[in-house]
C-alpha cells in the first residue's frame, strides 16, 4: 500500500506530513500523563510547532549539519520530538539503550562525538553527570524529566527539556529562515542516524544509516504490508533499535498511523486494554509469555475446558490453512468459547502483530493464527534498515521470514567453498525456489553506508561486490527465507558433527515449564542444556503439592523438580535427531536478563557470557 505523502528523506516526510494533517487534528503520538490516567493524544499540528521549537534551541546551541546528538531514554513522545527536529536540520541522531552502563555510554559518546546529550530520567541524567568532563565534545545535556535529586540540576551545562522548549519558543522567529534552509538542503546521501549494535561481544559499532537506507526500506515494507491512517500502533521495543525505529515509528508514520507509548516494557499487557492498539511490534517473546499463560491456565482448568480449548485450537488451525464450510461456523463458536477473551487481552482491535529481532517457533505463530490474531515474522539487521524479508498477511508461512523486500536481493553463499548457490530479488520474485543452506547474503539501498570510523569492520561485512554479510545461516524454501542459526553459535561436537542451537532452544520455549534455555555442548560427546525454570509455574507447583523449600535455590534440587525437568527434556527430544538431543541439563536459579547481562537490549542471548559464569554447570554436566 502507498505511502500517505511522497517523500525521498525523513525530514521530507516529517514536513509533508505536517502539511497533510495540518489544522486536522489529527492524533500523532500518544502517552500516559501519569499511570491512572487515560491516555492524552498529540495532534500532527503540535509535533510540528514543537519540533520547530526544539530545532530553534539545537540551532541556537551550535548544532550544525551532521553533528551527532545523542539520546539516552525510553519511548515516549519527546524521543520523537529530538529525532523529529534533528532530522530537520540536518543532524544525525546518535540514541543509546537505557540499560546500559555509564561507562558504555561514555564510549558510544565520545565515539560518536556528540555535543548534544537527551536523557530522560534522573537515573539516565547521573550517568551523563558521570561522564560529562570524559566527553571532549560534549557541551550540554537536557533532561525529560525533573530528577529527584535537584542538585542533578546545579550544574550549568545541564537544563530541563521544558526550559529548553521555552529558549526554542524565543528563538524561533530568529531561527526560523535558518531551519527551513537547512531543511531544503538534506540529501537522501545524507547520514540519518548513528546506531550503535548492542553485540554479544567486543566494543559496539556505530552503524550509519542514511535517509536512503531508510527511507527505502519504509517504502519497501509499505509495498508488504498495508499501513492504514485508521490505524494505531502500540510502541515499547526500543526506538534505539532499528526495528522499532523503521517499522514501529518512521513506516507507522508513513502510513499516517497513531503512535501510543507504552508506559514501559512491564506495562504492555494493561496498555493494550488502554490503547486498543491494531499494530504491535514486538519480539517473540512476549507471545512466547502469552502462549504460556494461556497454556498454564488451560491445564489449570476441568477437563472439559481443556477439551473445549483443544478442539478450539484444531479448528482455529484448519481455519487459518484456509478450510472453510463448516469450518466456518466452527470457527465462530470456538471465538465465542476460547479465542475472543484473548482477543480483548490485546486491547479488541489487533489487525495483526509484526515479530522480528529472533525467530518466532513455528507452534506459537500457528497457536496465534489459529486464534485469529495474525503474526507477519520478518528478518533484518541493524545494518539493512533493517527489513530484508517478511511475511505477508494473509500469505503467512510460520518456520519462514517471508519473501524479499522490492529492491533487496538476498542470497546464499554455501559456508564450505563460498560459492553463491541461490539469490532472489523482491523484483522478480519465483514462488517455487528452494536452496541449500548456507550464510545469508544481502545487497540493495537498504545496506548501511558502513561502520562510524571503522573501514576495516565495515570490509569485513561488505564484500568486493557489495553484498553485505549477515553471520546467519538460513534457506529458501517455496521461495520464502528460512533462518537457521547463527554462524557463530553452530556447536561442534565431539564426533564432528556441525549442531545449530537456535531450533532447538525454539523448540523448548514452547514448554510451561521452561522460560529460558540455552543449549551448550562443544566437542563433547553429546548436547546439554543449562534451563531457567518458569519460576511462577514452578512455585504453584510446589505450593499446590506440598513441597516444602527454602529458597529457589533449594526448590530446583528437589527430586520431584528434577523428575519434572528430565520428563520434559526427554520428550521434547523425541522430535529431534540424535545428535541434537538434549541427554543432561542443570537448572538456573535466576532469569537471564539485560540488567544481570547475560541478554543483549535486544533479548538475545549472550552465549559466551551465559558460558562462563555458569561454566561450573557445564563442566559439572560434562564431567560425569
Amino acid at each position: 500500500m502507498p505511502t500517505v505523502v511522497a517523500f525521498e528523506t525523513l525530514t521530507e516526510l516529517f514536513l509533508n506530513l505536517s502539511k497533510k494533517y495540518k489544522g486536522t487534528e489529527k492524533t500523532a503520538f500518544a502517552r500516559k500523563p501519569q499511570t491512572d490516567e487515560p491516555y492524552e493524544t498529540i495532534t500532527w499540528d503540535q509535533v510540528h510547532e514543537d519540533t520547530h521549537t526544539l530545532a530553534a534551541y539545537m540551532v541556537t546551541h551550535g548544532i550544525e549539519a551532521g553533528d551527532r546528538v545523542a539520546i539516552l531514554s525510553e519511548n515516549r513522545y519527546e524521543w520523537a520530538v529530538v529525532d523529529l527536529a534533528l532530522q530537520l536540520i540536518g543532524a544525525v541522531n546518535v540514541s543509546i539503550y537505557t540499560s546500559l552502563p555509564p561507562k558504555q555510554c561514555e564510549y558510544i559518546l565520545k565515539d560518536s562525538g556528540a555535543k548534544m546529550f537527551f536523557v530522560s530520567t534522573g537515573i539516565q541524567l547521573k550517568k551523563a553527570r558521570e561522564v560529562f568532563d570524559n566527553c571532549e565534545d560534549l557541551n550540554r545535556v537536557i533532561a525529560f524529566d525533573e530528577p529527584n535529586i535537584s542538585s542533578y540540576l546545579d550544574d550549568e551545562y545541564v537544563s530541563l527539556f521544558d526550559k529548553a522548549m521555552a529558549e526554542g519558543m524565543k528563538e524561533l522567529p530568529k531561527q526560523k529562515d535558518e531551519i527551513a534552509r537547512r531543511s531544503k538542503t538534506i540529501e537522501p546521501e545524507d547520514l540519518a542516524t548513528l546506531i550503535y549494535t548492542s553485540g554479544t561481544t567486543g566494543k559496539p559499532k556505530g552503524v550509519m544509516l542514511t535517509h536512503r537506507n531508510i527511507v527505502s526500506n519504509i517504502k519497501a515494507a509499505h509495498q508488504q504490508i498495508e499501513i492504514m491512517d485508521d490505524d494505531r500502533c502500540l510502541s515499547f521495543l526500543p526506538l534505539c533499535h532499528s526495528f522499532e525505529r523503521t517499522a514501529g515509528y518512521y513506516a507507522m508514520m508513513a502510513g499516517g498511523a497513531e503512535i501510543y507509548y507504552a508506559e514501559s516494557v512491564d506495562t504492555v499487557a494493561k496498555n493494550m486494554t488502554e490503547a486498543h492498539p491494531t499494530i504491535i511490534m514486538s519480539v517473540p517473546r512476549l507471545f512466547e509469555k502469552i502462549y504460556n499463560l494461556v497454556s498454564k491456565s488451560v491445564e489449570e482448568g476441568s477437563a472439559v475446558k481443556q477439551k473445549i480449548f483443544n478442539w478450539a485450537q484444531k479448528v482455529g488451525r484448519k481455519y487459518a490453512d484456509g478450510e472453510r464450510g463448516i469450518v466456518s461456523m466452527q470457527k465462530k463458536l470456538a471465538d465465542k468459547l476460547v479465542f475472543d477473551k484473548l482477543k480483548e487481552r490485546t486491547g479488541g482491535r489487533i489487525r495483526f502483530f509484526v515479530s522480528g529481532g529472533a525467530a518466532l517457533p513455528a507452534e506459537i505463530g500457528h497457536f496465534f493464527m489459529g486464534a485469529g490474531l495474525h503474526i507477519i515474522e520478518g528478518y533484518g539487521l541493524t545494518e539493512t534498515s533493517p527489513v530484508m524479508c517478511c511475511n505477508t498477511y494473509g500469505d503467512e508461512q510460520m518456520g519462514t521470514v517471508g519473501k524479499v523486500l522490492p529492491g533487496v536481493t538476498v542470497a546464499i553463499q554455501r559456508l564450505e567453498d563460498s560459492k553463491i548457490i541461490a539469490e532472489i530479488s523482491g523484483e522478480d520474485y519465483p514462488t517455487d525456489h528452494d536452496s541449500e543452506q548456507g550464510e545469508i547474503l544481502c545487497k540493495g539501498p537498504n545496506v548501511m553506508e558502513g561502520y562510524w570510523k571503522n573501514k576495516e569492520a565495515t570490509r569485513e561485512m561488505i564484500d568486493d561486490d557489495g553484498y553485505l554479510h549477515t553471520g546467519d545461516v538460513g534457506k529458501f524454501v517455496d521461495g520464502k527465507l528460512q533462518i537457521t542459526d547463527r554462524i557463530k553459535h553452530m556447536i561442534l561436537n565431539a564426533g564432528g558433527k556441525n549442531i545449530y542451537p537456535g531450533p532447538i532452544e525454539d523448540l523448548f520455549k514452547t514448554s510451561k515449564w521452561i522460560d529460558q534455555l540455552v543449549v551448550v555442548g562443544e566437542r563433547q560427546p553429546y548436547m546439554a542444556a543449562l534451563i531457567v525454570p518458569d519460576f511462577e509455574a514452578l512455585e504453584a507447583h510446589a505450593e499446590e503439592e506440598g513441597i516444602e523449600y527454602g529458597s529457589i535455590e533449594d526448590l530446583i534440587q528437589k527430586d520431584e523438580i528434577q523428575k519434572i525437568y528430565n520428563n520434559e527434556v526427554r520428550s521434547y527430544s523425541k522430535d529431534l535427531a540424535s545428535h541434537e538431543k538434549i541427554r543432561d541439563f542443570r537448572i538456573v536459579s535466576n532469569e537471564f536478563t539485560v540488567e544481570s547481562g547475560e541478554l543483549t537490549p535486544t533479548l538475545k542471548i549472550k552465549r559466551r557470557i551465559v558460558e562462563d559464569k555458569y561454566g561450573h554447570l557445564i563442566d559439572d554436566i560434562f564431567s560425569n
